[in-house]
């Protein structure tokens, strides 16, 4: 009987597993539809009272707040699973590392509505964090100026592929190397470098750089 346990078990627990996944995206689907409903109905509640810790409408109070804690529980849960579902998606079409990159831009923009959501149903003015945001972003972005950059440019490569990893290719800038020419295969496609292999070395060139380049298949070696 050992001899059958393990592969019995195996089986299933790939089968738990498969139902897990396939199961994974109607939690994520139902838990934002559940977040949309809350927020719906703490809008309607809060309508019934001036501001929260008024002496009336006490009840609608609690129905506003819990619906807006609901709000920020599940609309988290939501974009923590749909911008996962769409990194599995993404892994069959791209490099790994550029769908965790769209990942986390995805987590990134459920994450600030979820919190603008929760804090305007709370009745929290919004507007002065935003600014103070706006401003702190600005002087992030000058200051991470160069690595933002690469990380765009990484977007964009992700969007257009004007090359993929296995590409033999020929980069063309005045930045690559002493005559401006860099030849090699494509082994990576990161968020910030595209790693070339020359044949002599692996280079990590920057993504804003291989955007910038002049990309052409790699000559036979009689015209290189």
């Amino acid at each position: 009987m050992h001899l059958h346990d393990g592969p019995q078990l195996d089986l299933s627990a790939q089968m738990a597993r498969t139902v897990k996944e396939k199961t994974r995206p109607w939690k994520s689907v139902i838990a934002l539809i559940i977040a949309i409903a809350a927020a719906a109905t703490s809008g309607w509640a809060h309508q019934r009272f001036g501001h929260f810790f008024a002496p009336v409408g006490l009840i609608s109070q609690g129905i506003a707040a819990s619906c807006a804690v609901a709000v920020a529980v599940f609309g988290s849960m939501a974009a923590y699973g749909l911008s996962g579902q769409a990194r599995s998606a993404l892994q069959t079409h791209t490099s790994p590392s550029h769908a965790a990159m769209v990942r986390y831009a995805l987590l990134l923009i459920g994450a600030v509505i979820t919190l603008v959501t929760t804090l305007g149903l709370f009745g929290i003015p919004i507007g002065q964090l935003v600014l103070g945001g706006a401003l702190t972003s600005v002087f992030v972005g000058i200051a991470a100026q160069q690595s933002l950059g690469n990380v765009f440019a990484g977007m964009v490569l992700l969007l257009a592929r004007p090359f993929h990893v296995g590409d033999a290719v020929r980069l063309r800038a005045g930045v690559l190397g002493s005559n401006g020419i860099l030849d090699g295969t494509i082994t990576e496609i990161g968020i910030t470098y595209v790693r070339l292999d020359t044949g002599k070395s692996v280079m990590a060139i920057p993504n804003s750089t291989a955007l910038a380049s002049v990309v052409g298949p790699l000559p036979p070696p009689e015209d290189a």
